[in-house]
């Protein structure tokens, strides 16, 4: 037996929900061969015990169908995912954490950090959900591959498309493709409770909740129907984008969601051809702003071919390719983003009841007032105590 024959027998081993194995996913870690005696550790990154035993499992027979006699797995998994200690309003129970992922304004490639984000948790064995909430620009099902899926209807409920790992709802899985939606703010406060409501999520760890831009009713519907565990701003290295992103930050504030980071997009560029790095666009300039809302930047993802092409043609960076240098940032900011998740939870969750509207019925939750002179709610005339 030879170390070659070892990894040549483990890229047998698939690992459980994907289609690449465990040599491809870089867990193999220690193989000691004595002979025909093989010792191995593979370190992954669920903390599920069925995915460890079945890894084990497969490892082993595929090391004795290899000629090894006696053989040592040693699989490493991180702790089980802690419950979520949050309270107040919540219309999707079953679903553990929520994790807002926001930007000032467009075009900063929100949607593309939500889909590697998700996948990234995913393939650090959380199981995760993506709600594609950006309902006048619904490009998660191209970037997923899924575009001509149409989800299962059962009974009154949508079950969710499944990709890479993960299960995913979009407007743009709902509509034909390049119809308009021209909707007032009360249809769209309608479209993010039903999508949290009415769709058949499993009992998922996390939900990675795609925003529109800006800070609108869809943010403040969401605040209201969900504890929003953590938000999460994407920005680029301009000034136009970071003074957006500010109002991203103020937003998460005001409604009383922990920041868990910044992620600056578009940071640098990468080479295809050297690989080299380059600062074309300006880089690290969101470090003054993560200061002054007390938060930090988790990555700063490069402007890397990849990463376009992988968004056309639906196959995000992060899973296709896990050893590029994109991938390996966002599998990080990933890991960055679990542990905010992680001590939130411990230290008591989250609230939204602050954030409840206080308005009687029938009354504008964005009236500044009126005829009797009625003084304007602290929350700046949205409805919120």
């Amino acid at each position: 037996m030879t170390e070659e024959n070892v990894k040549s027998a483990l890229s047998k081993v698939m690992y459980p929900g994907f289609t690449k194995d465990i040599v491809t996913f870089g867990f193999v870690k220690d193989i000691v061969v004595n002979g025909n005696d093989v010792s191995v550790t593979v370190d992954i990154t669920s903390s599920a015990p069925e995915v460890a035993q079945q890894i084990k499992d497969e490892a082993t027979a595929e090391l004795m169908r290899e000629g090894a006699e006696n053989i040592t797995v040693n699989v490493k998994a991180p702790q089980m995912p802690r419950e979520s200690s949050s309270h107040g309003k919540n219309i999707a129970p079953q679903i553990k954490n929520f994790l807002m992922v926001s930007s000032g304004k467009g075009g900063v490639g929100k949607s593309t950090t939500s889909v590697n984000i998700a996948i990234a948790l995913a393939q650090q064995g959380k199981k995760v959900g993506l709600l594609d909430a950006d309902i006048y620009g619904p490009n998660v099902p191209r970037m997923l591959g899924v575009s001509d899926v149409k989800p299962e209807v059962n009974g009154n409920k949508v079950l969710p498309i499944k990709a890479y790992g993960i299960e995913v709802m979009s407007m743009g899985s709902l509509m034909e493709e390049g119809q308009s939606l021209i909707w007032r703010g009360a249809m769209i406060m309608k479209a993010i409770e039903q999508f949290l409501r009415d769709i058949l999520w499993s009992e998922l760890d996390v939900l990675v909740i795609d925003m529109p831009p800006g800070t609108g009713d869809a943010q403040l519907t969401l605040a209201q129907s969900v504890p929003v565990t953590a938000g999460l701003t994407v920005t680029t290295p301009q000034g136009v984008s970071l003074d957006d992103s500010r109002r991203s930050l103020d937003m998460f504030k005001k409604l009383n969601i922990p920041i868990a980071g910044i992620i600056e997009n578009m940071s640098g560029f990468i080479a295809p051809d050297t690989g080299v790095e380059y600062d074309i666009f300006g880089k690290g300039t969101s470090e003054p702003m993560a200061k002054e809302f007390d938060t930090k930047v988790i990555a700063e993802i490069p402007i890397e071919p990849a990463i376009r092409t992988g968004g056309d043609e639906g196959k995000p960076i992060t899973f296709v390719a896990p050893t590029s240098e994109s991938a390996k940032r966002y599998m990080k900011a990933a890991e960055s983003i679990w542990e905010t998740i992680e001590e939130i939870n411990a230290n008591g969750g989250v609230d939204n009841q602050a954030v409840q509207p206080t308005t009687p019925p029938g009354v504008s939750a964005c009236s500044t007032g009126s005829a009797g002179g009625a003084q304007q709610s602290s929350g700046g005339g949205c409805g919120c105590s």
